[in-house]
């Protein structure tokens, strides 16, 4: 599944999009894991797109009225499990799983070029969330974003006191930080030497501040290698990312911990498989 960086990557490389005008959208399987709206191409016939934000995994695409500016509305895209977007030449013909798309008119004389949400197993998401974004119901609850400022060590050990689940599991929620899916809580967990069963409750405020540290860390540098390429996401350019090759523990069982040379280990926590050093990781 694309977790944070890989969304993050996407929405960077839907940035030559700004300012554009959309052309026409075409709907093509409306069943995802929430139907498309059928008044989307509607919605959307001539407006500019004038914001690109990302919130948790979530794409935030603001439009607003290409004749008065006026702020219309902002479309929320979610990658889900297997989705990835595209950007492509207007006449680039359709495959079996390309479920959406928007064509742009484009600028100073050149052609637009689309958007497009290829989808195999259909658990994302194309949703019209109106005008106020942070109000829409898989939004508001969220909580704070892992590379800002809010997410620190008194923030984390508030929240973690009144929860006994396990500190992977905890981690993992998006009511106390958004974006640390699977991948990136086994790798953090990993370089801050924390047992992923470790009762969230227990850590002390030191443990806090080094998670805290190596969740940012993790995160930045995956952003730096273009995210994680191990089995669906690829850039809109249609390029992978590469960070896998730097993994520590996520999908390494059996394989020598690149610190301490003993195998990795893999559980199941929270439904999830989890891979840890049991000699690192006390």
């Amino acid at each position: 599944m694309p977790e944070l960086p890989e969304v993050e990557i996407t929405r960077r490389g839907l940035l030559p999009l700004l300012n554009q005008t959309v052309a026409n959208v075409v709907i093509r399987n409306a069943s995802m894991r929430w139907p498309i709206p059928s008044y989307l191409p509607q919605t959307l016939q001539n407006q500019q797109l004038i914001g690109l934000t990302r919130r948790a995994k979530y794409i935030l695409a603001e439009f607003c009225d290409s004749k008065n500016t006026a702020n219309s509305g902002t479309l929320l895209l979610h990658l889900g499990m297997s989705g990835r977007i595209s950007l492509l030449d207007r006449n680039y013909p359709p495959e079996k799983h390309d479920h959406f798309d928007i064509a742009f008119k484009g600028f100073d004389g050149k052609e637009g070029c689309m958007l497009r949400l290829r989808d195999p197993r259909r658990f994302g998401a194309v949703l019209w969330a109106g005008a106020n974004p942070s109000e829409h119901k898989l939004i508001a609850a969220l909580g704070p974003e892992p590379l800002d400022d809010a997410f620190n060590a008194k923030y984390l050990q508030a929240q973690l006191k009144i929860r006994s689940a396990a500190i992977k599991v905890a981690i993992m929620d998006s009511h106390l930080v958004v974006g640390v899916g699977n991948i990136y809580a086994s790798e953090s967990l990993f370089r801050a030497r924390i047992h992923p069963e470790t009762p969230a409750r227990n850590l002390s405020l030191k443990q806090c501040k080094q998670l805290v540290t190596e969740i940012k860390d993790t995160l930045n540098a995956a952003l730096d290698a273009g995210g994680s390429s191990i089995s669906d996401f690829f850039g809109v350019d249609g390029n992978p990312g590469y960070f896998q090759q730097e993994y520590f523990a996520y999908g390494r069982t059996d394989e020598p911990c690149r610190v301490c040379s003993k195998p990795i280990k893999c559980i199941r926590l929270g439904q999830r498989s989890t891979f840890f050093c049991s000699h690192c990781q006390q």
